[in-house]
């Protein structure tokens, strides 16, 4: 209610600036988005502002492509900071570095679009058109680098807007209405929701349970969902938890939560995290309604797997599998080696042994896990738990992760140290058996030493 109240009044101060400034809501030609920035920034009066930020966004969504990405090419070329004022703060505070000085620095230093996205956000609906410029922009930054800069201002203003502070978590169940159901169908990232039954089952039994964060200025948009499973152990397989005949249990029941499908639904938002906080609050809810449950775990996809071990098979020397190694992982390239026992059973040990290798010892130039799922859990906390062989027989598990699954276990009393691990020496947290995989001898020729 108080939201709708304040967007209702922006609403109202916005059209009634338009008869301040002279323009009406339609005025905002396309070419002339720098121009209405521009004029934002010299506005004090509020309702003008609000009326110029709203016409500057509907003009902005108006617009064709080229001049879309010319607007943001301005906020990169034109808005950044006012150089004379930054000389002149920094002359004053080599002259005198005191306190006054620096906080006149500061403000210098701030690039102008700054200011310039804070207003934009006073407009009705101004957060999540402001969320849907900055995928645009994400989507632009790999052919255009000059833009990362405006990049930058975004995350750091939008990392404001949705600090934990301001996000509601809010269970999502078969009685939430349609329209943020139909939003759960349409994002979900994980494994897709095919119908509306399938959805039901998802949240309607017992032993389900679903939550979304929301942030008050995007209404029934949930930014990010997680979808919990209540079972009496960890589960390795994904099938079975979404098999829509099987017999659900009492939730009283049950000892473990298993969080089988993570989404985020704005890119706008991507790099503005808030996932930690998600599952860390969800297991606190889930806790505190059922004392019973002990363990808290993930069955997690692994993206990148597949696409990893076919570049180290495809090269002329790998870093971590010697000839017979990667003679004996080719079967992996064949149609249906998952449904043939005589070529899946020889395969286990040795992908398991190679999953070990990937998550344990390949990393990006920065010193971190290649997979991007593994880095998401691994730096909220969690400990690489466990890989699960042929978890998802489905045809993008198979195509991504050769059918590989993995347990992150979030162990609430360790999350804090976890953490602390992989974010100041990039340690990956594993389970003694995993560990065990790198140094074992396998029946099969043994991997290449990496040291």
């Amino acid at each position: 209610m108080a939201t709708s109240f304040f967007n209702d009044l922006m609403q109202t101060l916005g059209d009634r600036g338009r008869s301040l400034i002279g323009r009406p809501r339609d005025a905002g030609r396309a070419g002339d988005l720098p121009e209405l920035g521009e004029a934002l920034l010299s506005r004090r009066g509020e309702a003008s502002g609000v009326a110029l930020a709203r016409t500057l966004l509907d003009g902005y969504a108006a617009a064709p492509l080229a001049m879309r990405l010319g607007f943001l090419t301005a906020l990169a070329d034109r808005f950044g900071p006012d150089r004379k004022r930054l000389d002149i703060a920094v002359a004053d505070y080599r002259r005198e570095p005191d306190g006054r000085s620096i906080l006149a620095l500061q403000e210098a230093a701030e690039p102008r679009r700054q200011e310039l996205i804070r207003r934009l956000n006073l407009a009705p609906g101004g957060t999540s058109a402001l969320v849907r410029m900055r995928a645009e922009l994400l989507s632009h930054l790999k052919s255009r680098p000059d833009l990362a800069e405006v990049d930058r201002d975004f995350v750091h203003l939008l990392s404001s807007w949705f600090n934990r502070g301001f996000l509601v978590l809010r269970r999502v169940d078969w009685t939430t209405p349609a329209n943020i159901l139909e939003r759960i169908i349409r994002y979900e990232a994980v494994h897709a929701i095919e119908s509306w039954d399938d959805l039901r089952n998802r949240l309607e039994p017992a032993d389900r349970r679903c939550y979304a964060f929301f942030h008050p200025q995007l209404v029934d948009e949930p930014l990010i969902f997680v979808e919990v499973a209540l079972t009496t152990g960890i589960s390795g397989a994904i099938a079975a938890l979404l098999d829509p005949t099987r017999q659900p249990i009492a939730a009283r029941d049950a000892t473990t939560a298993v969080f089988y499908s993570i989404s985020n639904t704005q890119s706008g938002l991507a790099g503005v995290s808030f996932g930690h906080f998600l599952i860390k609050q969800v297991a606190d809810e889930l806790r505190r309604e059922l004392p019973n449950l002990r363990t808290f775990v993930t069955l997690s996809p692994v993206p990148g797997f597949a696409a990893w071990l076919a570049g180290e098979l495809a090269a002329d020397h790998s870093r971590f599998f010697n000839d017979e190694a990667r003679e004996a992982l080719r079967p992996l390239g064949e149609p249906g080696w998952h449904t043939d026992a005589a070529r899946r059973e020889p395969l286990r040990r040795t992908l398991l042994t190679a999953a070990a290798t990937y998550f344990l010892k390949a990393k990006t130039p920065a010193g971190r896990p290649l997979d991007p799922v593994a880095r998401f859990h691994l730096g909220n906390g969690a400990r690489l738990e466990a890989m699960n062989f042929l978890g998802d027989l489905s045809p993008k598990g198979l195509r991504q992760s050769h059918g590989l699954m993995v347990n992150y276990c979030y162990d609430l009393d360790e999350i804090e140290r976890n953490h602390e691990s992989f974010a100041e020496k990039g340690e990956v947290v594993a389970s003694a058996a995993i560990r065990r995989l790198i140094r074992a001898e396998l029946p099969l020729p043994e991997l290449a030493s990496t040291s």
